[in-house]
């Protein structure tokens, strides 16, 4: 039997960002997690996280929206933020999202939703926002060959808008989903309405 604290924020959203990050890293120290995945679009999310976890000995990948997310040909990571992490070492990976990608696209189109898009849906829905994020990350990061698939890392997640959720995963491949695993969760709001 394992016993372990978990923290549930009263509300979702960026108000968690330092509370998931400082929890994030306890974790890792804990149980010697040497890779952190963390979603931030615009970068900011992502550098505290990456000045949280130095001298920790985890190395820190930040993902963020693929370019043309909010707007076609245009980035929403912010320059400042993405050079900074570049100058601290920690890689800032914009790729095709593993939930949603082509399959946005057809079903924008066509309507309906798709198998992957329902993947998303339930995991937003079921656990929350942050955690669909942090599969997301976890599968974006082990398909860029930023993170092991055969160890655990630790992803950070959010709703809307900074961090509120932290899990350890057993990542995989988006071309192997069903062998990913959500080991734990570390903190996560317990109510996911968007303010």
């Amino acid at each position: 039997m394992i016993k372990m604290e978990i923290v549930y924020f009263e509300k979702a959203g960026d108000r968690n960002t330092d509370d998931t990050i400082a929890l994030a890293v306890k974790r890792a120290k804990e149980a010697g997690i040497k890779y952190v995945v963390v979603a931030s679009s615009s970068g900011e999310t992502g550098v505290k996280a990456a000045k949280a976890f130095e001298g920790t000995g985890a190395k820190v990948i930040v993902v963020g929206h693929a370019v043309g997310f909010s707007k076609p040909g245009v980035s929403d990571a912010e320059e400042k933020y993405v050079n900074e992490l570049r100058s601290r070492g920690v890689p800032y990976v914009q790729q095709t999202h593993a939930l949603s990608g082509v399959e946005r696209s057809i079903s924008r189109k066509l309507g309906g939703a798709s198998r992957v898009e329902s993947i998303a849906d339930a995991l937003r829905s079921v656990v929350s926002v942050g955690a669909k994020v942090c599969v997301e990350i976890s599968i974006m990061a082990a398909d860029g060959g930023y993170v092991p698939v055969d160890d655990e890392i630790i992803a950070i997640g959010g709703t809307w808008g900074g961090a509120d959720t932290a899990c350890v995963i057993k990542p995989a491949h988006a071309n192997n989903f069903f062998d990913l695993h959500i080991l734990e969760i570390i903190c996560m709001p317990r109510d996911k309405s968007r303010e």
